[in-house]
């Protein structure tokens, strides 16, 4: 479309000297300037106008009349009127003739048609191309290459696509990540601001999720490989990107039947202007009326109705994306800003979704760091998840662990073994009850930090308790602001969970959520959701893990933590890029914000119409004595488009 409206353009400029200065004013046979005028503007009116040829026909058949239909019309009688009346005049009547013989000829208004209505078109997709130029930024900064760890420990460079999951890769400082994986060791801060939005770097350390094409900071990371290719972060932002712009939200409709409505109506009031003038005009009657049928033809196209929609909601997909919010679909977008009822999952949404731990309790005569180091050294062939919460708590202090002998695990209890010669235990109160430890006031602490939602394990040596270790799922930092947002967007937020009923009312009081759906089963949540819809109400559900994937699936709005399970993000509407619950309001503001936008587009395109129309028709002739030239004419109606797209391009300053 970019080389047909240079191409246009570069030749319409002659033509319009050319009518400037009115060359063609000679007497006699066919003159070398309509000659000229006929060679510019035949590349014009065809091959630059195809698009708006080819398209109108099929409408007109199939009775879906679209934006296209009353361009091409306007255009092919602009051009085929002039070359008839420059090649054989002599076929006019007199009536349409002027004083010279001769008939006039409107290459020029017929080139300037066509030029500024790809002028329009081009606006037109370049407002659909902008949303994805944030990532396209990102893919053209990608890594190219990897330092992958051969067999023998060695490192060898190799190009991307050769990188496999489970590959071990170093990212040295300064260099970007080269696909999504997992920290095996090192500690260091990675730029994530051009996938997640946040300026401030984050702390790496074994065990956390990379991203690829995010850059390394101070220190070397040893980084296995989980995601390469399509399925990374990345590839699959534009992936969601693409089908965002191929889906059409419900109130594109709106415009659609706007439009099936406007065409017919539109070639009926030309047709009705052209008897008028055909009958009643000033003379020449038939060249009057052939000009302001034209004008009218032209200045009723829809172009700015069907910009209305797609300009605001693909601009606003761009803004979201900048913001670390990703709408897999136009319909989401429209009905996220109705949405009465947040259900949220706990773990990994609310959560860290990965235990850490957030105190040790000396009850004997070792102190913390002697603790830590017995329980670590045991618990480190573990695979419980407090377990490894312990071992990550040891590594961080740099303690020196010692080899454990004689492990014994007991599912569902701990673990015993011996540890530099002396009989270790970390389990529950069921362990040491097992093992025949005396508990004595430990008990009771056990069921305090239990009753604050808290993991407890005691540790025994030589069979005397020495500690408690407090082992907890995190709040994510960016929650309670999260919530008090939620709450000041008027949404019911409603916690679901698999956990008990005490752990997470607990949770529920810290972060002030009313409502909460304890002990629900992984199969049970999407019944949960239809149960909640059932009432009258309008749902979106977040989560992050493949049992929350149904239940996404069935809300009106699934919204899916982007640091969650593939699955769960395949199955929502929208993904958190960062995994922070702030996005959903983000996600609100821009919802309602892009539609009142579209309302907005809709009501100047219709007015422009409503306007325009009538003087095209020559309304204004009485009292003034001139009509509008279709060059004018079709300028005017580039304009009404220029400031739809105008208007829509404000949702890119939209603070979220």
């Amino acid at each position: 479309m970019k080389r047909r409206l240079w191409v246009a353009a570069l030749l319409t400029i002659p033509l319009l000297l050319l009518a400037v200065h009115d060359l063609s004013s000679a007497r006699g046979a066919l003159r070398w300037p309509v000659l000229v005028q006929v060679v510019l503007a035949s590349p014009v009116c065809t091959w630059a106008a195809w698009p708006f040829y080819a398209r109108p026909a099929p409408s007109w058949r199939g009775r879906r009349l679209d934006v296209f239909t009353l361009t091409g019309l306007g255009a092919a009688v602009a051009y085929g009127y002039s070359l008839v009346a420059a090649f054989v005049p002599q076929i006019f009547p007199s009536a349409l003739r002027h004083q010279d013989g001769q008939v006039a000829v409107h290459f020029a208004a017929a080139s300037v048609f066509i030029t500024l209505g790809l002028l329009g078109r081009v606006l037109e997709l370049l407002a659909r191309h902008r949303p994805g130029a944030a990532v396209r930024r990102m893919l053209d900064t990608a890594a190219q290459s990897a330092r992958r760890l051969t067999q023998d420990g060695s490192e060898e460079e190799v190009p991307l696509e050769v990188v496999r999951v489970g590959d071990r890769l170093r990212v040295r400082p300064g260099d970007k990540v080269p696909v999504d994986g997992i920290v095996l060791a090192g500690r260091s801060y990675v730029d994530e601001s051009m996938v997640t939005g946040d300026p401030i770097a984050a702390e790496k350390r074994a065990g956390d999720f990379v991203i690829g094409s995010t850059r390394n900071g101070g220190s070397a990371l040893l980084v296995r490989a989980e995601r390469v290719g399509a399925d990374m972060l990345l590839a699959r932002i534009v992936a969601m990107v693409a089908e965002g712009r191929r889906t059409r939200a419900p109130i594109q409709r709106l415009a659609d039947v706007a439009a099936a409505y406007l065409v017919p109506v539109m070639a009926g009031l030309a047709g009705l202007t052209f008897l008028v003038w055909g009958v009643w005009g000033p003379e020449p009657r038939m060249a009057y009326a052939l000009i302001n049928a034209a004008s009218v033809l032209i200045v009723a196209c829809p172009c700015a109705l069907g910009l209305a929609t797609p300009m605001s909601i693909m601009v606003a997909a761009g803004r979201a994306a900048t913001a670390g919010v990703l709408f897999k679909n136009t319909e989401a977008m429209e009905m996220m800003r109705r949405v009465d009822t947040l259900v949220v999952d706990k773990t990994g949404t609310l959560t860290e979704g990965r235990p850490k731990l957030a105190a040790i309790v000396a009850t004997a005569e070792m102190d913390e760091a002697a603790i830590l180091r017995l329980a670590a050294s045991l618990e480190r062939g573990s695979e419980h998840p407090g377990a490894a919460a312990i071992v990550e708590e040891a590594a961080s202090r740099r303690l020196d662990l010692a080899a454990a002998d004689q492990l014994t695990a007991m599912p569902g209890e701990g673990v015993t073994g011996v540890v530099d010669g002396h009989r270790v235990a970390v389990g529950n109160l069921t362990l040491m009850r097992r093992l025949g430890v005396a508990l004595g006031s430990n008990v009771e602490h056990a069921h305090t930090l239990r009753a604050e939602g808290h993991t407890v394990m005691l540790v025994a040596v030589d069979g005397a308790i020495v500690g408690l270790v407090d082992i907890s799922d995190p709040i994510k930092a960016s929650t309670p602001e999260a919530m008090a947002a939620l709450r000041a967007e008027g949404l019911r937020v409603v916690m679901i969970t698999g956990d008990d009923r005490t752990t997470a009312d607990v949770l529920a009081r810290k972060l002030g959520i009313d409502e909460v759906m304890a002990g629900v089963e992984p199969d049970q949540k999407a019944g949960a959701i239809a149960r909640l819809q059932a009432q009258g109400r309008r749902v979106a559900m977040a989560g992050d893990g493949i049992d929350d994937a149904p239940a996404l699936a069935c809300a009106h709005v699934g919204v899916a933590m982007g640091t969650g399970a593939d699955l769960a993000r395949d199955s929502a509407d929208i993904t958190l890029v960062k995994g922070d619950l702030r996005g959903v309001v983000r996600a609100r503001r821009l919802s309602r914000a892009a539609i009142g936008n579209v309302k907005q587009n809709l009501i100047l395109a219709l007015i422009y119409n409503a306007a325009a129309v009538p003087i095209a028709a020559g309304i204004l002739y009485p009292a003034f004595g001139r009509s509008l030239d279709p060059g004018v004419v079709l300028a005017v109606m580039s304009l009404s488009s220029v400031s739809v797209t105008v208007n829509a391009l404000r949702l890119r300053r939209l603070k979220l």
